[in-house]
This record gives structure tokens, sequence and C-alpha cells, in this order.
């Protein structure tokens, strides 16, 4: 039986120093999978540290009657885009009525709407208006023959999705990117554990213009995310962003193990994952 869990942290650097901190004050962790003592018949949880190599680390861990909290099957519906903003392996659509529309190829794209260009799993978010928005069809294709150039992409399908407007607190002056409102939530099966605003390094200048509460994004609206998604995941992340309209919309899925913490505290995120295990 395999009850109790253990964090896998195998780098510890500057960034992450406070956070693998807080995280020993909540959980057993180790920097080896192969420490047989404390990962034999165990939950392991990689934070960082499940890729490049997710398939062999669960196998290897197999040796030892462990398992990672996220299955590689449950890895791969997280991490390519079209397994749920496509609901291509469903008999209805699940998550597509609570995100923007998305294409495998531009046969079905319209011409003249704004879009966005990424990987199934990454994005070039830092070069924004040269590499990931596109004003139209005609801009997208130019991004897309970019993208298929770009190494970091080379393993990965890239798909196009509707850009929609969403409450924006300025622009970036750098690359033009919208700062937005928009918040990460890290979920375990049904369960919401913590959030925070997304985006860390723009939060003093947001706090000038608003001050961004996770209250504010309706608790109905993330239970239905998090019902849907719990049915093929069980340790996720979940973006979520305000549209100007004032209604809520799903902006990415990511794996909980591998996903930065934005302004997520990690007390709260690693005390309320610890609780789960106990109850």
């Amino acid at each position: 039986m395999l009850h109790e869990p253990v964090i896998l942290f195998r780098y510890f650097n500057l960034e992450t120093k406070e956070e693998q901190t807080i995280c020993a004050k909540h959980f057993k962790t180790v920097q080896s999978r192969s420490d047989a003592e404390n990962i034999k018949n165990k939950i392991v949880i990689g934070r960082y540290s499940v890729l490049p190599f997710y398939k062999e680390l669960e196998n290897d861990l197999s040796y030892f009657n462990s398992k990672l909290i996220n299955s590689f099957r449950e890895h791969r519906y997280i991490a390519d885009l079209k397994n749920w903003a496509l609901d291509v392996d469903v008999d209805e659509p699940l998550l597509t009525a609570h995100t923007p529309r998305t294409w495998l190829s531009f046969q079905d794209v319209p011409d003249n709407i704004p879009l966005i260009l990424k990987g199934e799993t990454n994005s070039r978010k830092d070069k924004w208006n040269t590499h990931m928005f596109a004003k139209n069809k005609t801009e997208a294709i130019q991004i897309y023959l970019k993208l298929k150039n770009d190494r970091f992409f080379e393993n990965q399908e890239i798909y196009i999705r509707e850009y929609l407007k969403l409450k924006t607190y300025f622009t970036d002056p750098v690359n033009e990117q919208p700062v937005t409102k928009e918040f990460r939530f890290f979920c375990y099966q049904d369960k919401v554990l913590a959030g925070g605003y997304y985006w860390s390094n723009h939060l003093d200048q947001v706090k000038k213009i608003e001050e961004p509460k996770i209250s504010d994004v309706p608790e109905s609206f993330l239970n239905k995310l998090t019902n849907i998604i719990s049915r093929s995941a069980t340790f996720y992340v979940v973006d979520v962003a305000q549209l100007e309209n004032g209604e809520w919309i799903l902006i990415e899925l990511n794996d909980g193990q591998m996903s930065g913490l934005s302004e997520v505290d990690p007390d709260e995120l690693y005390s309320n994952l610890k609780q789960c295990f106990i109850e």
C-alpha cells in the first residue's frame, strides 16, 4: 500500500530556496530517486524534478514499489494542449466551453481574428509581439514558421488559439505583452489547495492600479474546472483570467510538479497538500 508522500526536490538553488525550506516543514524531502530508504513504498511528488525523463522516472520508481503523484498518462493529458483544449478523446466537449478556441492547423482558422501560437507545453511569452501574438491569420503563419524553426519546440506540436481580450492593467513596454488579471491555482484531485496572482514580476506595478484578489475568481467557476480535470489528473495547476466583459476563462493547465509558484503562498500550498494525505 502507498500511504506516505515524499517530495523529490532534486535541484537546490537560490530561486527555490525559500520554497524548499517551507516544503521540508510539511513533507519528507529527498534529492535522489535512488534514495531507497526514503523512496520505497511512497507517493513521490517530483517538484521541478520529473523532466525531461518522466516515463523513465516512473519506471525507476516502480522498482521501489513507488509511483509519481501524476502517472505518465496523467502528465501527458496535462502537458499536451490538445488533450484538454480540444477534448479529442472524449465523447462530449468538457473544457472547450471554458477556454479559447484552439486549432491544430490553419485550415479551420478564421482570417481576421487575433491569435496566439504556442507549443503543446511551452510558449515564447518573453517574445510576445514577435513569437506569440498575431493580429490575424497571415501574421500567425509567419510566427508559426518561426516557432517551427525554434529548437525549443522541435518535439512539440504548434497550436493556434484565439486571442480573447482580457482585463488588462498595462502593457509591458519591452515586448508589448499585456499584464492581465490572471491567477494561478494549485489543485489536488477536485480540491483547490492555494492560489495567487500570476504575474509575479509585475505585482508591484499592478498593486498601484488594483489589489488582485483570488477571491474575485468565482468558486463555482473553479469547481467546474476541477470537477472536469480531476477525472484525468491528480496534481495540477489551472491558470485563469478575467475577460474584459467580466467572464472568467481557463488560460492554461500545467503539471503541479513543474509549475512555478507565481504569488502562491508555499506554506499554504504544502500545508493543504499534506492534509490531503491525512484525510
